[in-house]
């Protein structure tokens, strides 16, 4: 019996690591993507070695359209897989919209949203054509709440949410599932990233409280794709017990 396949955007670290090291564990070959070539070789031998299971890495920016078809034509089967988790996402800055950058937005929305879009028009043919498969959209709970700062992030989770609600629509009857997992505070290098590589400033948005961690998401992922066929898990907004929305996170006093 042919192993089932997974193909995870963004997956040197965080989310996307974890849900490749889980998804190897249970016996799934693994297409693992990134712009980074020495890191997602790395992933890719690490997964093969310890699991036995067949690992490929792919080189390329979601944003790339161009280079994404490139790769779809010369390596067709990487992209005819059981499971597409558009991982890849980030933010950049908290600033206000009067003080942002505007080319800074442009790198969040072109790989947000532009990005999920491109590897899913990539993916989804192959899986109506069988007429299974499933696409996990890696949403946010900026996606259904907004806060100061985070105009443009906020922005691109939301489109995220309605691009998962009307892809639901427009592949109904095929018997290809989606579902979105949409986390609150998790400790990865997300918020590194958003604060221009200050660790600093980043270790502070997980003080005083218990973080999600980036092998609960893999989990909520596993556990999503392994529903049976005739159950599709339209939604999972999961959060830190210390964390009721977006803005409210209960945080205990320092020793």
């Amino acid at each position: 019996m042919a192993s089932n396949t997974i193909l995870i955007t963004g997956a040197t670290s965080g989310f996307g690591l974890s849900t490749a090291r889980l998804f190897a564990s249970k016996g799934w070959d693994v297409v693992v993507t990134s712009r980074r070539k020495k890191e997602i070789t790395a992933v890719a031998k690490e997964l093969e070695a310890k699991h036995g299971v067949k690992a490929t890495p792919l080189v390329f920016d979601v944003r790339d359209l161009k280079l994404i078809r490139s790769l779809q034509a010369k390596k067709a089967e990487l992209f005819d897989v059981d499971v597409l988790v558009n991982n890849a996402g980030l933010a950049l800055g908290t600033e206000t919209l009067q003080e942002g950058d505007p080319e800074e937005w442009d790198v969040v929305i072109d790989t947000n949203v532009k990005g999920l879009l491109y590897v899913t028009r990539a993916v989804l043919p192959n899986m109506l054509k069988r007429g299974r498969g499933h696409i996990v959209n890696i949403g946010s709970t900026a996606g259904h709440w907004t806060y100061k700062g985070g105009a443009v992030y906020c922005a691109s989770k939301h489109a995220v949410k309605a691009i998962h609600e009307a892809l639901r629509l427009d592949i109904h009857g095929s018997g290809v599932r989606v579902s979105s997992i949409d986390a609150g505070l998790v400790e990865t290098n997300f918020s590194v990233t958003r604060f221009r590589g200050d660790r600093e400033k980043a270790k502070k948005v997980y003080e005083g409280l218990t973080p999600l961690s980036p092998d609960d998401i893999a989990d909520a992922i596993w556990w999503t794709v392994s529903r049976p066929p005739h159950v599709n898990i339209h939604e999972i907004i999961l959060m830190p017990t210390d964390q009721a929305s977006v803005r409210d996170v209960h945080r205990r006093a320092q020793a």
